[in-house]
C-alpha cells in the first residue's frame, strides 16, 4: 500500500519505458529516507526522485531504485523479508569506478560499519567493504594504475 499523497513524479509506465538496457537493482528497505541519505551522502549518488514509497538513484552511470517494504504488500515477494534482519546477505553491490578511500572516509564519518578498509588487491583494484543501512554491503572500487 502506497503512503505517498499526491501525484508521482512521472507515470509509472513512462518511467518503466525510460529505463536503460542493462541490469537493474531494486533494494527493498523498511524506510526509503535512510538508504537515500546513505546513497547520497556516503556513496555520492544523485537522487533523481524520492518520496516515502520510492526513490530513483543515479550512481556511476547506473540507475537503481529503492522501494519501501510497504509498497510490496500485494507483490509476489510479500513475506520474503518477514523476520529478516539483514538484507542482501551474500550479495555485494560493487561500485566500479568509485573512490574507495573517499567513500570509506564518509562512511566512517557517518558512523557506518567498514568491514574492510581500502586496500590494493592482487586483481588490479583498490576496494573497501561498507555496510549500508539494513545490512546491504557496498564495495566501491577503482582500477589500480599500471
Amino acid at each position: 500500500m502506497k503512503k505517498r499523497t499526491g501525484q508521482a513524479w512521472m507515470p509509472a509506465d513512462d518511467f518503466g519505458r525510460s529505463l536503460p538496457r542493462g541490469v537493474g537493482l531494486n533494494l527493498l528497505v523498511p524506510e526509503v529516507a535512510e538508504m537515500e541519505a546513505f546513497c547520497r551522502d556516503v556513496l555520492g549518488a544523485t537522487i533523481v526522485y524520492s518520496d516515502v514509497d520510492f526513490a530513483v538513484v543515479h550512481l556511476l552511470g547506473s540507475v537503481f531504485m529503492l522501494h519501501a517494504d510497504h509498497t510490496y504488500l500485494d507483490h509476489a515477494m510479500t513475506g520474503v523479508l518477514e523476520g529478516v534482519e539483514l538484507r542482501g546477505q551474500g550479495m555485494e553491490i560493487r561500485l566500479y569506478g568509485a573512490d574507495p578511500d573517499a567513500i570509506e572516509a564518509r562512511a566512517r564519518d557517518a558512523g557506518h560499519t567498514v568491514l574492510a578498509g581500502s586496500l590494493d588487491k592482487p586483481h588490479g583494484i583498490r576496494e573497501c567493504y561498507i555496510v549500508g543501512p539494513h545490512g546491504y554491503i557496498f564495495v566501491p572500487s577503482a582500477a589500480l594504475s599500471g
